[in-house]
């Protein structure tokens, strides 16, 4: 995916797109077209810049403040931004991604229906992966039934969550979209407030409708992104894309099916056992969305530069980059808490998947290394949140936990290990990353002492510290300290 599909920047400190990032540098930055008079710069509208423009921002937009005036221009921008309903075109963004599908990919590859053979191929690859991670795991099968995909029939399965992960972001930058509008002109420019968000939503449709269908040409399965895009218990693989991934590692096709088919069953294990995480990692992406903000001076040069007889200069001019991150303390904490997460359940699928893989196929090792090369050089996951929310999953912090799982199988077991799963509170923190060995050396307890506290607070046994409870003495009865319980 060569363009920000959402027309987020990238943080200039680590720019990933080369000479694309220069986009930004384009004319007409700063105030935009308008000058700082004209809060919107409507330079494309019949009428604009006259009588008046330098000192009323609406006589800027469209030549005066005359209602036929601006019943026209609105009418103009109804007819090609005809959208109502929610955040996101949703329609839209389907039947794009659909003709991206169509095109095919840069490599020439074409989709194609899913036939009987591939179909039983990935059934028996699925059984077989969740029969070895048995060994590997104590979560049991996730996976209730095993499809292969085309990679329409994965657009079509992966959008309503889709729409899960972009609503939320979506909808703040409509919000936002309205705020740049002084709070005393926000009640006479009702209308305009309701253009813009046409525009967001036709705008958002626009972009993860491509975004969904480029990335229909790389993914294997439904989870490479760390999230499960797919409806929960459907272990998935695309057999076009398995092909194409494997096609120049010299390694046999039913091999690197079987490894792919490993990594899909222990992302399904993760999320159908561990009930908390996936609300955990929705809402970090939820809370990422809350401190979103417009660059206002970008929505200027945007809405400045577009032409209502040329609707396609909206997505190139969007691209260039509308929105940032606003540096908050909450804002760098939801990104903080999705990156550690994303990284903890790659970390863990990776440690598991070696685990199970390394005895029974002699290409475990160079498959792995495939895989978090591909993720190193700008995967599927780290292009899709990049554009998405603004962040990058970092590899360093995929092999770290990757490390990490594995220190912990080794000091506790399989068991010890994934117990840490039962609660957030339970798992190793950004820092931890840094330190595998630090936190299995530091966290080694005995944990049932906690579970018979916990049981006995449950019970309605648990200690009084307000009593001197708790304490060596605290914990003898008053039949322990003579007649009076003294």
């Amino acid at each position: 995916m060569s363009d920000t599909p959402f027309g987020f920047g990238l943080p200039p400190e680590e720019p990933d797109d080369g000479d694309e990032g220069k986009k930004k540098d384009t004319p007409g930055g700063g105030q935009g077209a308008g000058g700082p008079a004209n809060p919107f710069g409507f330079g494309g509208f019949p009428g604009a810049g006259g009588p008046g423009a330098g000192d009323n921002p609406f006589a800027a937009m469209f030549g005066s403040m005359n209602p036929n005036d601006l019943g026209a221009a609105f009418q103009q921008l109804g007819q090609m931004l005809s959208y109502e309903g929610g955040p996101v075109n949703w329609d839209m963004a389907k039947d794009i991604a659909r003709q991206t599908v169509s095109q095919g990919t840069s490599d020439g590859t074409k989709d194609a229906s899913v036939g009987p053979a591939e179909r039983s191929a990935v059934e028996e690859a699925v059984r077989l992966a969740d029969l070895w991670l048995d060994d590997a795991t104590s979560l049991p099968s996730g996976s209730g039934t095993a499809v292969a995909w085309s990679r329409a029939e994965w657009v079509e399965a992966t959008l309503p969550v889709w729409k899960e992960l972009v609503d939320p972001v979506a909808e703040r930058v409509g919000l936002a979209m309205g705020d740049v509008l002084p709070e005393e002109m926000q009640a006479m420019a009702g209308p305009l407030i309701g253009m813009m968000r046409s525009m967001g939503g036709a705008m958002f449709g626009q972009q993860i409708g491509q975004a969904v269908g480029v990335l229909a040409g790389e993914v294997v399965g439904s989870t490479d992104i760390g999230l499960p895009l797919g409806p929960a218990g459907k272990a998935a693989l695309l057999p076009v894309n398995i092909e194409a991934f494997g096609k120049d590692l010299g390694v046999e096709k039913n091999e690197v099916r079987l490894y792919l088919a490993l990594r899909e069953a222990a992302h399904q294990r993760l999320f159908a056992h561990v009930p908390w995480l996936r609300s955990h990692l929705f809402g970090a992406v939820e809370g990422y969305a809350r401190g979103i903000k417009v660059d206002t001076a970008k929505l200027e040069d945007v809405v400045g530069q577009l032409d209502p007889q040329n609707p396609e200069q909206l997505q190139e001019a969007l691209q260039q980059g509308m929105f940032q991150p606003e540096d908050t303390p909450a804002q760098k904490a939801a990104l903080a808490r999705l990156e550690t997460a994303l990284a903890l359940v790659e970390g863990w699928v990776d440690a598991v998947v070696h685990a199970a893989a390394k005895p029974r196929l002699a290409s475990a090792d160079a498959l792995r290394e495939t895989l978090r090369r591909r993720r190193a050089t700008g995967g599927p996951a780290e292009q899709t949140f990049a554009t998405l929310i603004g962040l990058e999953l970092r590899p360093r912090r995929l092999r770290d936990a990757s490390r990490l799982w594995a220190s912990l199988t080794d000091a506790r077991g399989v068991d010890g290990r994934d117990g840490l799963w039962e609660h957030p509170d339970m798992l190793p923190t950004a820092s931890d990353l840094d330190d595998p060995d630090g936190f299995v050396h530091r966290e080694q307890m005995d944990f049932s002492e906690l579970d018979k506290m916990l049981g006995e607070a449950a019970g309605g046994a648990g200690p009084d510290l307000t009593k001197g409870e708790g304490t060596d003495e605290g914990d003898k009865g008053p039949e322990d300290k003579g007649d009076d319980g003294k």
